[in-house]
Parts: C-alpha cells; sequence; structure tokens
C-alpha cells in the first residue's frame, strides 16, 4: 500500500508514502482514488489532510510510466475525485508539488505549505503539457497572467511566492501535519471557496495573448510544447471548464507521442543518471569537507564560487598578494552580481565570500580535501604547481587539474600518489554552466574517480566521464564544427548564411556569431599548441583575422564589424575579401539551408562516433550532455547522438560521403563507411 489513512478526531489523515519522490504511479493512484472512497462514506471525518512522507510532497509522474499506455484510474479522473469529494481535501505540501502533483494540489479545496516548499507544472521541460487540468484550473486560481507563464516556462514558484498570488493558501512553519489539522479545521467551520473547475477566469486586456505568444515563441526557439502550452491556457479563459479540459487532454496526447517529447526524455533520462554511472556503482568515495582552488582568475574565481555556493569553505592560491588581491575581486563581482539579478540577498553574498580564504602560502593547504588546480593553460605551469602540491598535501587528498585541450597525464608526471588524481574541464563561467567533464589518467583510482562524480553532485553539475585526446569530448567535435564552418565559406557560404541557417537549426548562436563573441585568440592559442604539438589545425581563414588582430566583439571586428558600444554583428568587407582570396581555385556553390546544416552537423556526428569508437566516451547519451550543456545543442533535439539515431544510420552516410567526394569534410569512419 502507498497510501495510509489516520484520524485525528474530525480530520481524517491521508498520507502517502511512495519513494522516492512519491511519484503517481498506477498504484499511487488507485490507492489515493481508494481513500477518497472510504472517507466519503465516512460520517465522522468533515475534512481530509493529504501529505506525503520522505522528502517531498508528489513530485510528478512516475517516470518508468512515460512514454506506455497509461492504465486507470487516469490522472485527470483521480484529481475530479478529490476535487468532488464530499469533505474538502488539504494538500499540505513539503518539498516539491511538481507537473502531476501540482494537479492532485489544484484539484484539493485548499493548499499549505512550509517556506522552503514549491509548486510547478514542469511538463513542456519533456515536450509535453499538463495532461490533468493543470492549464485550466491554474488560470481560475491566480489569474490568466501568471498561469501561463509557470505553464509555457516550467519554472516553479516558491512558496512564499507562491503564497503572495495566491497559490497557496497559508504557509505553515514548524510541524506541517498539526498545522495542517488545525487549518482543516479551522476551514470547515468557514464558507467554503468554490471548487477550481466551477469558479470563472478573470479577463485579460485585449493585447495579451498576441504579446504573450511572440514572448513564449521567442523564448521557445522551435520547441512545440510552449506554445501548446500557451494554447491550453486561452482556451481556458475563452471556453467552459469541460471545453477546455478536453483540448488540453487532447494536446497532452497529441504532443506525448512526438518526437521532441521523445528526445526531452531521451535528455531527462540521460541528466538523471549521469551523476551515479553505473561503472561506479558501490564503489565508496573521499570525504569532501574542504577545498582548495589555484589561480584566482575568471575561471579560477568561477570554481570558487560553484564550490561556496555548495557550502564548502575555500582556500584560494594565488601566486603573490596582488594576484591574491585580484583573485578575490573577481570573486566578490561574482556574488555581487548574483545580488544584481536576485539570485542571492547581500547578507549570502557576504557570507559565501567569508568562507574563503586568500593567500599565497601552499602550507595552509596541509589538511584540505581536494584541491583544483586552475592556472594559465601552460603544460610547465601546471606541472610546477602539481610539484608544491604533491609535497603539501596529504596523500590521501585529491588533486585534479582544470584543463580543457592539455593531456592530463603530462600534467601529473611524477607527482606523488598519482591515483589520486584527474582532469576537470569546468565551462566558463564555472559557477553558472552545468557540464563537468571528468578525465581520469591510466593511474585514477575507481575511489578517486567516484569522488570526481560527487563532488559533481554537490556542486549541481551535470557530469560526463571523458578520455584523454586533444579537446576531450566537447571541443574536439567542436574543432569539426569551426573546421566545417570555414569550409563552407571557402566553397561559397558566408558567415551570415551559416549562422543564420545554424539558428535555425536550433542553436542560440552560429559558429561565427559565438567566435566572435568569446574571442578568436583563445582557439588561436589552442591551434599553436596544436601546431607545437606537431599537428595541423585546419583554420586558414581564422588565421588570417587573427594576424590582423580581428579578435571579436572585444576588438571592434572578427568574423563581422562591430560599431563602438553595439553588439550587433555587421557583415565584413574585409572578412569578404579574405575569404574570397583563400577560396581561389576551389570550387563555388550555391547553399541552401538544409545543406549548410548538414555540412556541419553530420561531420559532427561523424567524430562523435569516433570518440564513442575509442572509448573517449562511453555512452552516446553522454554525447549528447556535453552537446547540450557546454555548446548549446538544442535540447529538443535529444543531442547530437540522439539527432542521429532519429535522422538514421544510412542516410548520414550517404551524405557523409557525398560531402566528402566534394572535399566538403573529412572521410566517414568506420561505422558509416559500410552502411
Amino acid at each position: 500500500m502507498t497510501v495510509t489513512i489516520e484520524r485525528t478526531g474530525d480530520v481524517a489523515v491521508v498520507t502517502i508514502d511512495n519513494p522516492p519522490v512519491n511519484a503517481l504511479s498506477q498504484g499511487l493512484r488507485q490507492d489515493l482514488w481508494n481513500a477518497a472512497e472510504t472517507l466519503d462514506a465516512d460520517p465522522s471525518v468533515r475534512a481530509v489532510v493529504l501529505i506525503c512522507q520522505g522528502r517531498t510532497f508528489i513530485a510528478g509522474a512516475d517516470v518508468n510510466e512515460l512514454g506506455k499506455p497509461p492504465m486507470p484510474p487516469h490522472l485527470p479522473d483521480l484529481v475530479a475525485r478529490i476535487e468532488t469529494a464530499t469533505k474538502p481535501w488539504i494538500a499540505a505540501i513539503h518539498g516539491s508539488a511538481l507537473g502531476g502533483g501540482c494537479e492532485v494540489a489544484l484539484g484539493c479545496r485548499f493548499r499549505i505549505a512550509v517556506p522552503s516548499a514549491s509548486v510547478g507544472l514542469p511538463e513542456v521541460r519533456l515536450g509535453i503539457v499538463p495532461g490533468a487540468g493543470g492549464t485550466v484550473r491554474l488560470p481560475r486560481l491566480i489569474g490568466p497572467a501568471l498561469a501561463a507563464d509557470m505553464v509555457t516556462s516550467g519554472t516553479p514558484l516558491a512558496a512564499p511566492k507562491a503564497r503572495s498570488q495566491g497559490l497557496i493558501d497559508a504557509i505553515v512553519e514548524g510541524d506541517l501535519e498539526r498545522g495542517a489539522i488545525d487549518f482543516a479545521r479551522a476551514a470547515v467551520d468557514q464558507s467554503l471557496p468554490l471548487p477550481l473547475s466551477e469558479r470563472s477566469v478573470p479577463a485579460v486586456d485585449a493585447t495579451f495573448w498576441e504579446t504573450t505568444s511572440r514572448a513564449v515563441a521567442d523564448r521557445a526557439k522551435r520547441e512545440d510544447a510552449p506554445l501548446r502550452a500557451l494554447a491550453c491556457v486561452r482556451k481556458a479563459v475563452e471556453a467552459d471548464f469541460d471545453t477546455a479540459m478536453a483540448f488540453e487532454r487532447q494536446t497532452f496526447l497529441e504532443l506525448r507521442g512526438s518526437s521532441q517529447a521523445a528526445a526531452l526524455r531521451h535528455v531527462f533520462f540521460a541528466e538523471r543518471s549521469a551523476p551515479r554511472p553505473p561503472e561506479l556503482a558501490g564503489v565508496e568515495t573521499r570525504s569532501i569537507r574542504s577545498a582548495a582552488v589555484i589561480g584566482g582568475g575568471t575561471m579560477g574565481a568561477g570554481i570558487v564560487a560553484a564550490l561556496r555556493d555548495a557550502g564548502l569553505p575555500v582556500t584560494l592560491v594565488e601566486r603573490d598578494e596582488a594576484a591574491v588581491e585580484r583573485g578575490l575581486s573577481n570573486l566578490r563581482s561574482i556574488f555581487e552580481n548574483s545580488v544584481k539579478r536576485g539570485r542571492i540577498t547581500s547578507e549570502t553574498a557576504a557570507e559565501r565570500l567569508s568562507g574563503v580564504i586568500g593567500t599565497t602560502n601552499y602550507e595552509l593547504l596541509a589538511r584540505v580535501d581536494v584541491v583544483i588546480e586552475a592556472v594559465f593553460e601552460d603544460l610547465d605551469v601546471k606541472r610546477e604547481v602539481f610539484g608544491k602540491l604533491s609535497t603539501v598535501c596529504r596523500p590521501d587528498a585529491v588533486l585534479a587539474t582544470n584543463t580543457s585541450y592539455l593531456d592530463p597525464e603530462q600534467i601529473a608526471a611524477g607527482i606523488k600518489h598519482p591515483e589520486r588524481f584527474f582532469g576537470l574541464h569546468f565551462f566558463s563561467p564555472a559557477h553558472v554552466m552545468k557540464l563537468l567533464e571528468i578525465v581520469p589518467t591510466a593511474h585514477t583510482t575507481p575511489a578517486t574517480l567516484a569522488t570526481g562524480f560527487a563532488l559533481a553532485r554537490m556542486l549541481k553539475k551535470i557530469p560526463v566521464r571523458a578520455g584523454i585526446c586533444d579537446g576531450f569530448i566537447g571541443n574536439r567535435i567542436l574543432k569539426i564544427t569551426r573546421a566545417q564552418a570555414e569550409r563552407l565559406l571557402l566553397s561559397g557560404a558566408t558567415p551570415k548564411a551559416v549562422d543564420a541557417a545554424m539558428r535555425s537549426f536550433g542553436l542560440s548562436m552560429g559558429p561565427f556569431e559565438a567566435q566572435d563573441l568569446g574571442g578568436l585568440d583563445i582557439a588561436a592559442f589552442q591551434r599553436r599548441a596544436a601546431r607545437a604539438r606537431g599537428e595541423t589545425p585546419f583554420a586558414p581563414i581564422a588565421e588570417r583575422l587573427c594576424a590582423l588582430e580581428r579578435f571579436g566583439q572585444k576588438s571592434g571586428g572578427g568574423w563581422y564589424d562591430y560599431a563602438k558600444g553595439d553588439r550587433t554583428p555587421q557583415p565584413s568587407d574585409i572578412v569578404a575579401d579574405i575569404i574570397a582570396g583563400e577560396a581561389k581555385g576551389i570550387s563555388q556553390r550555391q547553399w541552401d539551408e538544409a545543406d549548410i546544416i548538414d555540412c556541419i552537423v553530420l561531420p559532427m556526428v561523424n567524430e562523435a562516433a569516433k570518440i564513442l569508437h575509442e572509448k573517449v566516451a562511453l555512452r552516446a547519451s553522454d554525447i549528447d550532455l556535453v552537446e547540450i550543456h557546454g555548446y548549446g545543442f538544442p535540447r529538443w533535439r535529444g543531442g547530437l547522438m540522439h539527432y542521429a539515431e532519429e535522422r538514421g544510420l544510412t542516410e548520414i552516410a550517404a551524405k557523409l560521403k557525398e560531402l566528402a567526394a566534394n572535399d566538403l569534410t573529412e572521410p566517414p569512419c568506420n561505422q558509416f563507411e559500410s552502411a
């Protein structure tokens, strides 16, 4: 049984216990239905409190049932059963009431919560809309504007804000069950509010739907669910309750079988499993109670901020006092910006900053549990740092290097106890970006690697194990992206056309816009390092631009021209002349949007297949997570490998062979050659 009933005088307490998150499985739905029947038939009960055991209220649908035919009792029927019960139900919320959990709460006559609770309808993040009345009841409770924002963004409301907007009827300090029982007794002695299904919907301004539709479309880019969710809210405003319910249910069923929903489910499961990879199941981790970061530049300060956000005390080490002060200033700026954006209070910012010690003295690291080196991308400099750490740190202290291209094996050469060392690749800004590539060496023990994943969980990152190669997973694919983009220019495309095509594919920025934003000098430095290793990176046009010190927005020009104080990219005659010069003797062609996309994305797939075959990545889903969280690949496409799987091996192989025959990419790898 997932539900128990206890009676406290004239109030029944229905307790859900369906760990880990009290998901609305078929069994739980049936047990709740039976509880409603039982309590309606009990004349001694005047009100019902619905509460949950464990760490949360009902956190949504049972993900194990996603994609499967639903079994009765269906959730819309259960919500209606609770709403029409002869005794009023009061939802007592702690943790999160999300998705179906929120819809069950909306079916209750009242909703109360602890201050730390949150309530929301995140279904659009799975490519669907609420399917049990969420878009129909919510605008009747809080109005169409806030309801539209909640269901199209999927963003939950914290309990205090939900209370101020009327979504929550009361905040309970102290014991939730006791408070809910007291609330129930007070409520039944007064006139009860109408069930939400019987309430009217507040009117909206005549321009509301057009304005909101544009805003949602801009935010959603090419995702279907947000606009379909908005249509459901509009139907709730303009039609009667039953008609709106039928419209919502039909929309839910249509989207549930869509390719976007399948892609977003794939990403959901990949993200859920990433922090605890199966190959490390049962491996004991080392304790992490304190941390240190070497280097307080942009990346180092971001890592310190992430560690402090996780509650770890941090020691920041720099080479001299001036560098220490610069590092602390960088950190201070991060926290001040978070305050300005309303993410944290000034008191929280001060507390987090106070948990950092800045020093030049490596001896202070003698008792630290984990040390992350984040100095300049120079092999000799990093080796020097680890020589010092190897001497002063405990033998069981975990040592990690943050690097995007350098070989962790070479960085760790000669350190004591190399089994406690691994590479990390944080993405900038490190306190914001979710992706974290974790790179073990040949000496890294499973316990050390598992500790790396434990650290990622503390930092709320999406961790992916990567093997050692130039660029690991993400930057290795990025090199292909950039090379293909230049090949397009050499064969007749323009930077504007390439960027527009990739935005149409679903990226927030095209490859040339992105390079101008980040700076062409960064990739130029990496190419110099690659040439020093005997490689021959392909970037003929980018090299010419860097020789002219066209490094992007920061220099007033890169792939595009930029007016002073204006970041709007403008086509550049200088760039056009360079392209024309480099393209002499190369066959030119007319490029349409679909062909531009294929010329970039399919060689990325080809490289990803090599990465998987070489076991640089252990799972195709890991590559998907890297591309989504590190490089802006559209989430609704499911990631690079999911997209390839949906596209089909045979079609991709034919396209790659065609591109290779025209010298527009490298030959397809073995996985495609025989297709």
